[in-house]
């Protein structure tokens, strides 16, 4: 019998040896596979009928589910033609996506073991085995990778497409430190996937949000040869690349949640000062005086922070009572500004800052302080996050 082992490291992303001759090795876990489609229907009998070779020759226990957006171009028939009762067809009409579509499938699915593949054979069916063999062997999550020892990709790829895809993987890389976090081929165990709490992927990307949100330590990856499409057309629109850094700003909120937050707050702080000289520069242009002009600018910038804030840097809260939230802000504004006051005038009278520029460094000890009492009174007062559960 020949076995797929994995590396010793706990921690690391294991990279797994492809095995040629699995002839021999028998699975008897049940596997759900899902195929999330739109528009596929030239690649649903190519796809189905390697499937089927691969379900003989290893005597798997598996369905297949195809999960269509609703595509209109015969998928449905495509499906029901194939004569296989192994394999079946969900139709969605709302909430389109493929993350979406995969979610609703592992939900519906009856076994055990969850495979996500695409439906246009650029992932290679055959390579299933090795990734259940690593789960088998003690990994939480198995990944069809093209950048470990042994994987690749076709020919055909540009440079472009090939930068796009590591800069992709490298802006993941501090979530997780498997090397082909992009990939949408990978199989885990329908008990952890259930066990996932707040799953919420906009875009492609379903791996990683999986990755991130079940807390997987002990990730794998099967080197495989990743193909480009013979039929249909790709669905990785620019749209679907900025939905995957909407994606990623999530994702790292969720994993980094104050320091993320915390820089989001300086973000617009920042901005709100840009937005204060403009205002009142403006101001200024038409003759008014200076104290109207500083009045503007402070004004209108406070309200500028005051809704980025509760629309990006606090956004769970954008949909509580605005005007408790804006007197909530000026109050704990007006106190962060007393404490920054305070705290500069008391380093002021320190020998320490007695120096040229001293009024200055206190000042900015000041500021600093202020901000983070500013930061700490809306996130957890302000704009607190409350949780109810069941």
């Amino acid at each position: 019998m020949t076995t797929v082992t994995p590396e010793p490291q706990a921690h690391d992303a294991g990279s797994f040896p492809v095995t040629q001759d699995l002839a021999e090795v028998r699975f008897l876990t049940g596997i759900s596979i899902v195929v999330p489609t739109y528009r596929e229907v030239q690649n649903i009998p190519l796809l189905l009928e390697r499937i089927a070779r691969l379900r003989r020759d290893h005597d798997l226990t598996l369905e297949v589910i195809f999960v269509d957006d609703d595509s209109g171009d015969g998928s449905v028939e495509a499906v029901q033609a194939s004569g296989h009762d192994w394999a079946r067809i969900l139709v969605r009409t709302e909430n389109r996506g493929l993350s979406p579509a995969v979610i609703d499938g592992f939900r519906t699915a009856r076994y055990p073991v969850l495979v996500c593949m695409d439906c246009d054979l650029s992932h290679p069916p055959e390579r299933i085995p090795q990734l259940i063999l690593g789960l088998n062997a003690g990994q939480q999550f198995m990944i069809g990778s093209r950048y470990v020892p042994g994987g690749s990709t076709d020919d055909d790829w540009g440079f472009l497409r090939w930068l796009n895809s590591r800069i992709a993987t490298l802006l993941a890389r501090p979530l997780t430190q498997i090397r082909d976090p992009m990939s949408g081929f990978f199989a885990l165990r329908k008990a952890d996937f259930d066990r996932a709490r707040d799953l919420n992927p906009v875009g492609y990307k379903i791996a990683l949000e999986l990755i991130v949100k079940c807390d997987f330590e002990n990730v794998g990856e099967v080197p495989i040869e990743f193909r480009d499409r013979v039929h249909g057309e790709s669905k990785l629109t620019f749209r679907e690349q900025l939905k995957y850094i909407q994606h990623l700003r999530r994702l790292y909120l969720h994993r980094f949640a104050n320091a993320m937050h915390l820089a989001q707050f300086l973000v617009v702080g920042a901005s709100g000062v840009v937005v204060n000289l403009v205002v009142l520069s403006l101001l200024a242009a038409f003759g008014l005086p200076d104290a109207i002009c500083l009045a503007g600018g402070i004004g209108v910038s406070v309200i500028t922070n005051f809704l980025l804030n509760r629309r990006f840097t606090f956004s769970y809260a954008k949909n509580g009572p605005i005007l408790r939230q804006f007197a909530g802000f000026l109050g704990a504004s007006a106190v962060g500004a007393l404490v920054s006051f305070s705290v500069s005038m008391m380093l002021r009278t320190r020998a320490l800052f007695d120096v040229a520029f001293g009024l200055q460094l206190a000042a900015l000890c000041g500021i600093a302080t202020g901000m983070i009492f500013n930061y700490l009174g809306n996130r957890y007062i302000v704009f607190r996050k409350t949780h109810v559960r069941r």
